[in-house]
C-alpha cells in the first residue's frame, strides 16, 4: 500500500502538523497575521546542519515577516556526535530534527537536497569528485522551482579554499541554479510538475573570520540592523537564534544571545540591481490574484481591528478573508500555503485543540489498535465536526463543539499489512554513490515524513470549510517532565536482529553469530536463511525458543570464506513465504522526538591471517563510538573505565592496554584530570592508544608523555596515496603490513591530525590528499619507561566498524605493542 499524502507535509503543507501544538497569546496571533499578510519569499542556501545564520533567519521571517526557507544540501551525516555515539545516517536523522527545532524556534522552514554529507573536504573539485553535481543541481533548481524565492541568499561565497569544500559547492550550486532553474530547457522533466522560476536577486551572507564584514569598493550589498526586539514575540532577534542554534545539541552549539546592535550582511552577486533594499521591486502576490486588491484590504482591515483582549472577535474578519479566498482558483504553492495558515489563524484565534492519541508508541502493519479522537473548541463559536479518517478508517462524526466542551470519539482500527512502516523516505533506497538513492522526483525538498497514520478532519466554521491533519501521536505522563507526546511508529511484524555486525575468522576470534528472531503477534514458523556463502561455509544450529517474549535465538558459526572481506545477508522466511531481513533502530533524546528506521540484516565476514592475543582492554569512552563492541568480536575482553577506574593505578594495571575513545579530552573531565595516573600507568609497562581530539576546547594540555599540539589537518580522500616505514614497530609486529592494507577506506583516511611534536615520538606514516601537502601527523608512537604510547588521527571510528580489512590489522598492530613491552 502507498501512503500518497505523507511527503507533502514536508515541503507544501507547512502549517499542518502545528495546528494544534500550543494556545498562542493574543501579541503571537497577530504576529501571525502579520506574517499572513506578507507574501515575499527568501531561500537560505548552505551545505550542513547548523551552517545557517540563525540570526538573519529569524529576522527575515519575524521582522519582514517573509516566508524563509534554509535548503541544507545534507543531514550532516558525515560529522560528529557530541551527545552520543551515533554516527553516519543515524547522526543525520538527529541533526535533521534538531534542524527541525530550529526552524521552530527562529521561524523558518527547513528543506533538505539528496547530497550525503562524507566528511570533510577541502575544496569544491573534491566534492564533486563525490557528488554526482548534475543531480545536485538539478535538487537545488527543483527546489528554487516550487518554492519560488524572491531573494536567493548562500551562507558562502564561491571562492574555492576558504572554507569546507561542501560549503564553496552549496554557492557554486546555487549561482548556477539562480538563471537555470528559470530555463525550460534545464532539467525539462520537473516541469511535468512545476514550472521555470527566476528568482530577482542573489546574494551572499558575507563575512569576514574574526572581525566586521567591510564591503570592498564597488560591491552592493545591504546591512539588516538585526540585534532588535521583536515586541510581539518578546525577544530580541539575537536571542531567537541564540535559542534556535542551541537546539543543534549534537554538534555542541549551546549558545548565549549577543547583547545590543548587531548587524548582518548581504552582499550582492546577480540579478536586478536596487537601491535601498534588497526586496526592492517584489510584487506583493495577492496582487497576482483575480480579487488581489480586496484581499489586500481585507487583510489591512483585520489587522488594523484586530483585538488583543478578545482573540474571538477577530473571527468575522478572518472568515470575510477566507470567503474571498475561496473565490480564487489559484493552485499556486504560496497561495495553497497562504489558504492552509489563515485556517491555522482560526482555529488558534479561537483556541481549539484537537489530539488523535494511542496509548503505545510502537504498532505494526496487520494489526487492530484502539485510539481516541478527543476535540475542543473553547469558545463560544460553534464549530461542526464532520468527517475524520484517512485511506485505513473513517468516522461520520456530525457533531457541534463549543462551550469548552470536548468532543470524543474511541475507535478501532485495522492497519493493513501491506502499509508502510516508518522508514525515513531518503534510507528506503540504497545509497548512490554519495547521494541518497531517492528515485521520486517529490522526495526531494522535505526533510522528513509525515505521520505514518492520521485522520483528516473535516470541519466547518460558521459554514465555512477547514480541513486539517491529525497525527495519531502516543500521549502519556512522565513521572518529571509530564505530559510527553511521541510518534506512533509502525514497525516489521518480524524483527531480525544480528549481536554484531562484523565476524572475524581469525584464530580466537568469536566466529559465531547470534540472531535474535522476535516477533510481535506470535511466533511465525520458517527458517533463517544466510545470503551470500556455500551452504558448507557455515552452520545454523536449532534456535531457542522464547514463547513468553516471541522470540527465537540462533546461533550460527562461520567455517570458511572464499573472499578476505565478503557481504552477507541473514533473513527469516516464514511458512506464508513472506521474507523478513530488517532490524528496528532507535534514537532516543528528550531534545527531539524519538526516532525509528531499520536497517537490512548485513554482515561483514572477514577472514585474516592474524596474531591477536585476546589481552583485556580497558576503554576509556569520549564523545561517543562503538570501537568496544568491535574489539569483543575480536576476541579482545574489553572493560569500560569510569572516572574512579582511572585515579587508582592498581585497577589500571589490571589491562595491558587502555584505550582512549574519540573526542575524549574534549568532553571526559576525569581522562584530563588523571592524566598523570594514566601517564603513571605507561611508565609502568603499560600500551596507551589515544584516538583523534579537536584542538578546542581540550580539557587539559597533557595529552601525552611527551608535548604535541593539534592540528587542523586531515586526508579526506580515503583512496589517497599512503607512504609507510613497514619496518616500524607499528607496521611490522606482530602483523606485517603491506601497502594493500590501505586500500578499500571509507569516507576519509583521518582528521585533527598532529603537529609540532616532540622528537621522542615516532611518526611512521605520510598522509596526503591529491594536490595537498603530505601530513607525517596522522600517527605518532614513543616508549615511556617500560610502556608506549600512541596518539592518532586516522578514523579508526569509521574504518573499524566498517570491517576494513587493512584498518583492522593496522589497529591490532596498535594494540599488541602491550605484548613487547
Amino acid at each position: 500500500m502507498k501512503n500518497p499524502k505523507f511527503l507533502l507535509l514536508g515541503i507544501f503543507s507547512v502549517f499542518i502538523t502545528q495546528v494544534f501544538a500550543q494556545h498562542l497569546p493574543s501579541s503571537a496571533l497577530y504576529h501571525e497575521l502579520l506574517r499572513f499578510e506578507e507574501t515575499k519569499r527568501v531561500l537560505y542556501i548552505a551545505a550542513h546542519p547548523d551552517d545557517e545564520n540563525t540570526r538573519l533567519i529569524a529576522y527575515l521571517a519575524n521582522a519582514e515577516n517573509a516566508q524563509v526557507a534554509y535548503l541544507s544540501l545534507t543531514r550532516g551525516d558525515g560529522g560528529q556526535n557530541l551527545i552520543g555515539k551515533e554516527l553516519g545516517i543515524e547522526l543525520g536523522m538527529i541533526r535533521t530534527n534538531e534542524l527541525l527545532k530550529a526552524r521552530e524556534t527562529d521561524g523558518g522552514r527547513q528543506l533538505f537536497s539528496r547530497a550525503l554529507d562524507f566528511g570533510f573536504s577541502k575544496n569544491p573539485d573534491e566534492t564533486f569528485n563525490n557528488w554526482d553535481r548534475e543531480k545536485l543541481l538539478s535538487d537545488v533548481i527543483w527546489i528554487i522551482r516550487n518554492y519560488q524565492p524572491d531573494i536567493i541568499i548562500n551562507r558562502f561565497n564561491t571562492i574555492p579554499g576558504t572554507t569546507h569544500g561542501h560549503h564553496t559547492s552549496s554557492a557554486i550550486l546555487s549561482v548556477e541554479a539562480f538563471t537555470k532553474a528559470a530555463d525550460a530547457s534545464v532539467f525539462s522533466e520537473q516541469l511535468n510538475y512545476t514550472k521555470p522560476w527566476q528568482a530577482k536577486r542573489i546574494f551572499w551572507n558575507a563575512y569576514q573570520w574574526g572581525g566586521q564584514y567591510e564591503p570592498e569598493e564597488g560591491k552592493v550589498y545591504h546591512e539588516f540592523e538585526v540585534g532588535e526586539i521583536n515586541p510581539f514575540l518578546g525577544d530580541t532577534y539575537s536571542q531567537i537564534a541564540a535559542n534556535s542554534r542551541t537546539m543543534h545539541k549534537s554538534q555542541g552549539f549551546g549558545s548565549t544571545a549577543q547583547v545590543g546592535k548587531a548587524s548582518d550582511f548581504i552582499e550582492m552577486i546577480d540579478g536586478e540591481s536596487f537601491e535601498l533594499h534588497p526586496f526592492e521591486g517584489i510584487e506583493n502576490r495577492w496582487m497576482h490574484l483575480r480579487q488581489g486588491t480586496a484581499i489586500a484590504e481585507a487583510i489591512q482591515k483585520a489587522v488594523k481591528e484586530f483585538d488583543f483582549l478578545k482573540p474571538e472577535s477577530n473571527l468575522e474578519n478572518l472568515l470575510g478573508i477566507k470567503l474571498l479566498l475561496q473565490s480564487e482558483n489559484s493552485q499556486e504553492t504560496w497561495f495553497q500555503e497562504k489558504k492552509e495558515h489563515l485556517d491555522q489563524l482560526i482555529l488558534d484565534i479561537l483556541g481549539v485543540k484537537a489530539e488523535f492519541i494511542i496509548k503505545k508508541e510502537i504498532g505494526y502493519p496487520g494489526e487492530k489498535i484502539n485510539v481516541e479522537f478527543v476535540f475542543n473548541n473553547p469558545s463560544a463559536s460553534p464549530i461542526q465536526l464532520k468527517n475524520f479518517g484517512s485511506e485505513v478508517f473513517s468516522e461520520n462524526l456530525n457533531v457541534e463543539a463549543k462551550n469548552n466542551e470536548p468532543v470524543r470519539k474511541s475507535m478501532d482500527i485495522f492497519i493493513p499489512k501491506d502499509y508502510p512502516v516508518s522508514q525515513p523516505f531518503w534510507l528506503e533506497n540504497p545509497l548512490d554513490n554519495s547521494l541518497f538513492g531517492i528515485t521520486e522526483q517529490k522526495k526531494i525538498g522535505p526533510p522528513v515524513n509525515g505521520p505514518n497514520v492520521y485522520g483528516m478532519l473535516d470541519m466547518s466554521v460558521s459554514g465555512y470549510p477547514i480541513s486539517v491533519q491529525v497525527p495519531l501521536e502516543f500521549k502519556y505522563n512522565d513521572q518529571v517532565d509530564g505530559e510527553v507526546k511521541q510518534p506512533f511508529t509502525l514497525v516489521p511484524e518480524v524483527n531480525v536482529s544480528l549481536d554484531k555486525n562484523n565476524v572475524f575468522l581469525i584464530p580466537g576470534a568469536d566466529d559465531k553469530l547470534e540472531v535474535e528472531v522476535s516477533f510481535r503477534d506470535r511466533i511465525l514458523q520458517g527458517k533463517l536463511e544466510v545470503i551470500g556463502l556455500e551452504q558448507n561455509q557455515f552452520e545454523i544450529f536449532d534456535p531457542e525458543i522464547d514463547e513468553r517474549r516471541k522470540r527465537l535465538i540462533y546461533t550460527i558459526q562461520f567455517k570458511d570464506s572464499d573472499a578476505e572481506k565478503k557481504s552477507l545477508q541473514i533473513r527469516y522466511l516464514a511458512e506464508d513465504g513472506r521474507s523478513f531481513n530488517q532490524d528496528t533502530k532507535r534514537i532516543i533524546y528528550k531534545h527531539i522526538p524519538n526516532l525509528t528506521y531499520f536497517t537490512h540484516t548485513d554482515l561483514n565476514l572477514v577472514k585474516m591471517d592474524l596474531k591477536i592475543s585476546g589481552q583485556k582492554i580497558g576503554y576509556i569512552p569520549g564523545a561517543g563510538d562503538d570501537l568496544p563492541d568491535f574489539l569483543r568480536s575480536l576476541g579482545y575482553e574489553v572493560s569500560i573505565l569510569e572516572e574512579s577506574d582511572l585515579s587508582v593505578l592498581s585497577r589500571l594495571k589490571d589491562f595491558k592496554t587502555v584505550i582512549v575513545g574519540i573526542r575524549a579530552f574534549n568532553v571526559n573531565q576525569g581522562l584530563a584530570s588523571n592524566m598523570d595516573k594514566l601517564m603513571e600507568y605507561v611508565n609502568g609497562g603499560g600500551n596507551m592508544i589515544v584516538q583523534y581530539n579537536t584542538a578546542s576546547p581540550l580539557l587539559t594540555r597533557e595529552l601525552g608523555p611527551f608535548p604535541f599540539n593539534i592540528s587542523r589537518d586531515r586526508v579526506t580522500v580515503e583512496g589517497s596515496p599512503v607512504k609507510a616505514d613497514f619496518k616500524h614497530a607499528l607496521m611490522s609486529s606482530p602483523n606485517q603490513v603491506q601497502e594493500k592494507d590501505f586500500d578499500g577506506w571509507v569516507q576519509e583516511r583521518g582528521l585533527y591530525f598532529v603537529s609540532d611534536w616532540d622528537e621522542q615520538y615516532d611518526a611512521p606514516l605520510i598522509m596526503q590528499d591529491p594536490g595537498e601537502n603530505a601530513s607525517k601527523g596522522s600517527l605518532i608512537h614513543a616508549k615511556y619507561g617500560k610502556g608506549t604510547y600512541t596518539y592518532s588521527g586516522i578514523s579508526w571510528f569509521r574504518q573499524l566498524p566498517a570491517g576494513v580489512p587493512g584498518a583492522v590489522k593496522i589497529f591490532v598492530n596498535l594494540i599488541e605493542q602491550a605484548s613487547e613491552n
